[in-house]
C-alpha cells in the first residue's frame, strides 16, 4: 500500500485526495493546519493540527510510513514549505509541490506588486477606503495607518478588539463580481489590497476592480523553498504521487 501525505486544506489539495482516493493501492492522508473554523474536508483520511515544526514531521513521515509527500498547502504559507522541504531532506521522502498558478494582469487593471504585507501597508494613501482581503492575521498592520479606513474580509473573525478604522466582513468564496461591485459602491472603497493567492475562487474582487478602476496593490508570493519540484497541475501530480 502506498501512503501519500497531502499538506493543505486548499482546493487543490482537495482536489488531488479525491483523485488519489480512486487509485487502487493509495492510502492517502491530507493534514489541515486548523487555523480556520469549520473546514471543507477533502475526501479519506483527515489530520488537524501542526507536526511541531520539521522535525516533528520527519519523524510523522517515518512512523507512518509514507511514501510521498505534496505540498498543497496555501502559496503563502511559507513556514510550512520550509518545514516539508527539511522533512523531506531529513527522511528522503520524495516531494513535490503543487501551486495554483499565480494571477496575471490584464488590459485595463492597475495593479502595483509589492513584496510584503508591510510594504502594502505603507503604500497606501492617506484617505484611501480599502478593500482588504490579505487574512484576519494582517488586520493589525494595516490599521495602524489611522488615515485609512478598511473593509477587511476574512473567514474567520480576528482577535478583539476591532480597531475602529476597521470594518470585519466575515464570508467566504467563491465570490460574484456583482458581490464584489456591491462592496465597492456601499463602502465608497478607492484601493484593493490582496495577496497573489491566484485561482478562480477569489479572482472576482480584481476584475470589479478593474471595472471601477481601482488602484491594487498585490502581495508577491514567497519563494518556493529551493531544489522542489513544482507542478500546476493536478494530472502531473497524481502520477507523481502513484509512481
Amino acid at each position: 500500500m502506498r501512503r501519500v501525505l497531502i499538506l493543505g486544506g486548499t482546493a487543490e489539495a482537495r482536489a488531488l485526495a479525491a483523485r488519489l482516493s480512486l487509485v487502487p493501492g493509495v492510502a492517502v492522508v491530507s493534514s489541515l493546519a486548523g487555523r480556520v473554523s469549520d473546514p471543507k474536508l477533502p475526501v479519506g483520511e483527515v489530520r488537524v493540527g501542526g507536526f511541531g515544526g520539521a522535525a516533528g514531521l520527519a519523524a510523522w513521515l517515518v512512523s507512518e510510513r509514507v511514501d510521498r509527500l505534496v505540498d498543497a498547502t496555501h502559496p503563502f504559507a511559507a513556514r510550512m514549505s520550509a518545514s516539508a522541504a527539511e522533512a523531506a531532506s531529513r527522511t528522503g521522502v520524495p516531494l513535490l509541490a503543487l501551486r495554483r498558478p499565480g494571477w496575471t494582469a490584464g488590459p485595463g487593471d492597475d495593479w502595483t506588486r509589492v513584496p510584503s504585507l508591510e510594504a502594502a501597508a505603507g503604500a497606501l494613501p492617506s484617505g484611501a477606503r480599502v478593500f482588504l482581503t490579505t487574512g484576519r492575521r494582517s488586520i493589525p498592520l494595516f490599521a495602524a495607518r489611522t488615515d485609512a479606513w478598511f473593509l477587511a474580509r476574512s473567514v474567520d473573525p480576528p482577535d478583539p478588539p476591532t480597531p475602529p478604522n476597521v470594518h470585519v466582513l466575515l464570508a467566504r468564496g467563491p465570490y460574484t463580481v456583482e458581490g464584489e461591485h456591491a462592496l465597492i459602491r456601499t463602502h465608497a472603497l478607492t484601493h484593493l489590497v490582496t495577496k497573489d493567492s491566484g485561482g478562480p475562487l477569489t479572482r472576482a474582487k480584481l476584475t470589479a476592480a478593474r471595472e471601477a478602476t481601482l488602484p491594487v496593490l498585490l502581495i508577491d508570493r514567497p519563494p518556493t523553498p529551493p531544489a522542489i519540484t513544482t507542478t500546476h497541475d493536478l494530472e502531473t501530480a497524481a502520477t507523481w504521487a502513484t509512481s
